[in-house]
């Protein structure tokens, strides 16, 4: 089966089709003649683009980030999608996050960059690793504090049962800079992730987030990159209440190769 494939490049729009076993992210490389990022994988055709500006990067977070980590987690726009057990304050942030960020923990934690600049951070873990303690929560995770008696894999859906691939790699992320919300800097920052991630997780084929259904911004950026929509389920919150997330997996080998 042929997928067609379009890539921008300056006033340019290219054209062409995936050869036999070719990814999309292959074909549009070889149509542009340099490497291609994402901009819209949704549709029948897959868009691609070639331009080089805006420079986005993710560089691995440091405890020298925690201000700003702390700053973005109170914005209202990520706090919106964001449930903790309280607020968080700096002294929250530092013991839940801190052992992270010193890579004492599976999850990865790294800080968006637009030209140089901190915008957002985003994170990254093996769904099926036990160890991590990890609940996916919209366009965020944090490690669960378990209550009294109750194990913190109990205590959430099994997520490793929610994708296609228990192996999967989940992805959390937020833009935290209200000056560059909404401005195409969400997909771009997923494809730089991306392209990581068989390098960093050798044998990975798929990759799992898990917005609230609410979140049309997260799930409309989620469907640019290649991920698709998948089982619907409810998540208990530190309140007693539940909220309805969606499973978005994305497979690897189909869209990179």
């Amino acid at each position: 089966m042929f997928t067609p494939v379009a890539v921008h490049t300056g006033t340019h729009r290219l054209g062409g089709v995936t050869r036999p076993g070719e990814s999309w992210a292959a074909a549009a490389t070889r149509i542009a003649g340099r490497p291609a990022y994402a901009v819209d994988l949704s549709g029948e055709v897959k868009e691609f683009s070639s331009d080089p500006m805006p420079v986005v990067a993710l560089r691995p977070m440091t405890r020298g980030d925690l201000p700003h980590l702390i700053r973005w987690l109170n914005a209202e726009h990520v706090h919106r999608w964001y449930a903790v057990d309280g607020e968080p304050t700096p002294e929250w942030v530092k013991e839940n996050y801190g052992p992270d960020i010193d890579g004492k923990t599976p999850v990865t934690f790294w800080v968006i960059e637009v030209n140089g600049r901190s915008i957002g951070f985003c994170q990254d873990y093996r769904i099926n690793d036990e160890t991590t303690g990890v609940r996916p929560i919209g366009e965020l995770a944090r490690p669960f504090a378990p209550s009294e008696g109750v194990s913190a894999r109990s205590a959430q859906p099994d997520y490793a049962l929610l994708t296609p691939d228990p192996d999967a790699i989940g992805f959390d992320y937020a833009i935290g800079e209200p000056a560059f919300v909404g401005r195409g800097i969400g997909p771009r920052m997923a494809w730089v992730w991306l392209t990581s991630i068989q390098r960093r997780y050798p044998g990975a084929t798929a990759c799992f987030a898990a917005p609230d259904h609410r979140n049309a911004a997260s799930l409309r950026m989620l469907a640019k990159v290649g991920f698709e929509q998948g089982t619907w389920f409810d998540e208990p919150q530190p309140d007693g209440s539940t909220t309805t997330m969606v499973g978005c997996s994305l497979d690897l080998g189909r869209v990179l190769g």
